[in-house]
């Protein structure tokens, strides 16, 4: 006979807990507002325009968006900083009235006048300055309408909104675990059965993580937070219960069965299942902080010890601090300590820090950031500081 076995209400708060907290991480603005701030500048270039000092040395005379274009893109295309996106949107305005919205296939055409530059929109014309002539017949054709360009490259943090969990507290500990694999296997991977103990009920798609490690402040030592390693994702198959194997035995639990859909690493033993949240890609445009903002890294997501661009890095800075997403962050190295060898006592000093990239942060938690690096001159690793561009 099977019984549903219920569990301690623990184990229901833990993954509620779980999904909020990795919503929040992942849903933070979700409608991005654009700032009185940000409009105001707008508002002041699509009077006056931009200086043509501001123009970026290779600014083209138009652009036509095509897809795979990104807001960051068409601003570094025209302007000198990427982030500073409200003035290309100031450059035109009338017909870009929300800089969010800008489709592939549109032309951007670039005017210089009286020493300032402006932006309109522009139409595809042919090699003789006329409209191209088309020739219509009547047929039927289906095609997928363009999107919206996104604000910076999603397939580089698609994958990681879902998969980066970082917890106040290591509650990890009270999740549902693998505790057995197929035929007495302790390492498992896609395609493979695994079987979990712990509160299943009412869910089908869970992600797995390793134990979770902390997040340490690089100047006071002090755990900002608990980040999950992800492993992969688990389909379940099977809920747990009780059964009763005779009538003289005490009824045991049934552990529930799940199939690996996909795996990071190797799924082993003890690894901990939460609820698979929606992922929030909704569009978000590169600002800069409103006000002084500085920190550190953290560390790199993964196990690399420096990065590159295109890599992930945590910052010890996050909503408590102000930090929100879209902000784009100058990456600094902390000068060298040298001795000054043209000094007969030779004494120490220490070389000016040297900017040497950008970051941008995506995902946001109460006291940890998480940012990709744009640009980079140097490897980064833990402890390099960041301010506002």
């Amino acid at each position: 006979m099977m019984h549903r076995l219920r569990r301690p209400p623990a184990f229901r708060a833990v993954l509620l807990a779980l999904a909020a907290t990795a919503a929040a991480g992942s849903a933070t603005a979700t409608d991005y507002p654009i700032t009185p701030g940000q409009r105001a500048t707008a508002q002041q270039v699509a009077q006056a325009g931009v200086p043509l000092s501001e123009l970026a040395p290779n600014a083209p005379d138009s652009h036509t968006v095509k897809p795979g274009d990104t807001l960051w893109d068409i601003s570094q295309l025209f302007l000198r900083s990427p982030w500073r996106w409200p003035e290309l949107w100031g450059m035109n305005l009338d017909q870009i009235r929300n800089p969010h919205l800008i489709y592939p296939g549109q032309v951007l055409v670039l005017e210089k006048v009286d020493g300032r530059a402006r932006l309109r929109m522009g139409a595809a014309v042919g090699s003789g300055g006329e409209p191209p002539v088309v020739k219509l017949s009547p047929r039927v054709r289906s095609q997928a309408l363009p999107g919206p360009i996104a604000s910076i490259p999603m397939h580089l943090i698609a994958a990681f909104l879902d998969e980066a969990v970082v917890l106040d507290t290591n509650s990890l500990a009270a999740a549902p675990r693998i505790v057995a694999g197929p035929e007495g296997r302790v390492v498992m991977g896609t395609g493979d059965t695994v079987y979990a103990r712990g509160e299943l009920e009412g869910v089908r798609s869970f992600r797995l993580f390793r134990e979770p490690r902390p997040l340490r402040d690089p100047a006071t030592g002090q755990v900002l937070g608990w980040e999950a390693r992800y492993v992969g994702r688990a389909e379940l198959q099977q809920p747990g219960g009780t059964m009763t194997v005779s009538a003289k035995d005490k009824p045991l639990e049934q552990a529930a069965s799940l199939r690996v859909i996909s795996n990071r690493m190797e799924v082993s033993l003890a690894d901990r299942l939460a609820p698979v949240v929606a992922q929030d890609f909704s569009a978000y445009a590169p600002h800069p902080p409103a006000a002084p903002l500085s920190g550190q890294i953290v560390g790199l997501y993964g196990d690399a010890l420096n990065g590159g661009q295109n890599q992930i890095v945590s910052l010890n800075r996050g909503s408590a601090d102000g930090v929100e997403r879209g902000h784009v962050l100058a990456l600094w190295r902390s000068g060298a300590v040298t001795v000054d060898r043209t000094d007969p006592k030779r004494e120490r000093m220490k070389l000016p820090d040297e900017r040497h990239g950008l970051l941008f942060v995506f995902s946001v938690f109460e006291r940890v950031s998480y940012a990709l690096i744009l640009q980079v001159q140097q490897p980064v690793v833990a402890g390099d500081r960041f301010t506002q561009p």
